[in-house]
């Protein structure tokens, strides 16, 4: 069995890109986190973490062991809400959409309710218009949602470019068009559909879901064609564009939103929220 502490500054070095840092989020020196994390890597019997000029990496199997760690963390934190052992300081309230690395941002917040154990969190899992309404009805204090390009101040923004995506090995394409899509009032379906009526093509809606897996094993098994980021293209898709048929699409944004009323670990998560997104999204893009 691997030690919650261990784990926990080992996902916190590779969250803050550093020791000191990593230190400063779990309140602990340093040394004392390079001793924790020597003392993991004694435990798994390998580097699990490499230091250079630029901060620090992972090794193979520090990028093995990432995402047991953050899941480890997520079910202890899960564990200790079921049994009743809810934390009474602060209330945080988080809602964050599905599509968007939702295992490594669950990850990310378990491990801050481990740094803060004063805060109470409450995260919901929705669809982006859901969660734009949470916030501003006050009952979220952070939502990491997908919005318009440009929709307005934001605590933190990335651009996202949609593109029409279907299974390599599909063949011509039937009439109505087969669409896979998430359930409705998601940003991506109503781009969908507004293009394709637009462009004059007949449309079905073949096979919806409200996850990102789902849409994912659709599109890999050939029941159709969807809009998506793309970044979230597979090697096993094929990218549509104008000479098959299928318009430009508007491009849209993820956003990190944070209330006005947000208190002080509100904020704090939402400082980490936003440094995973420039990481994340930093990867996909290399």
């Amino acid at each position: 069995m691997y030690d919650l502490d261990l784990l926990k500054s080992f996902v916190s070095v590779v969250d803050a890109g550093g020791f000191t840092r990593a230190g400063e989020r779990v309140h602990r020196t340093q040394s004392t986190v390079s001793q924790q994390i020597r003392k993991l890597e004694d435990k798994v019997g390998a580097p699990l973490i490499r230091r250079d000029g630029r901060g620090v990496s992972t090794t193979e199997a520090g990028e093995r062991l990432l995402p047991y760690a953050r899941r480890i963390l997520a079910l202890s934190l899960e564990a200790a809400s079921a049994v009743g052992n809810a934390m009474s300081g602060e209330r945080v309230g988080l809602g964050l959409t599905e599509d968007f690395a939702i295992a490594e941002l669950t990850g990310l917040v378990a491990a801050f309710s481990f740094e803060r154990p004063d805060c109470r969190l409450d995260i919901r899992c929705d669809l982006s218009v859901a969660l734009e309404a949470a916030l501003l009805a006050g009952d979220l204090d952070i939502a990491l949602l997908k919005r318009d390009a440009g929709g307005g101040p934001a605590y933190g923004s990335w651009p996202e470019r949609l593109v029409w995506a279907t299974a390599a090995r599909s063949g011509a394409l039937p009439d109505p068009l087969p669409l896979i899509a998430f359930p409705q009032g998601c940003r991506y379906r109503n781009r969908a559909v507004h293009a394709l009526e637009a462009a004059g093509r007949r449309w079905r809606i073949a096979y919806e879901s409200a996850s990102l897996v789902g849409i994912d094993a659709a599109i890999a098994g050939g029941l159709g064609v969807a809009l998506i980021e793309a970044r979230a293209l597979r090697p096993a898709y094929r990218v549509l564009g104008r000479a098959d048929g299928f318009p430009d699409v508007p491009p849209t944004e993820l956003a990190l939103l944070v209330s006005a009323e947000a208190g002080g670990a509100a904020r704090e998560l939402a400082t980490m929220l936003a440094g995973f997104c420039n990481r994340e999204l930093q990867a996909r893009a290399a």
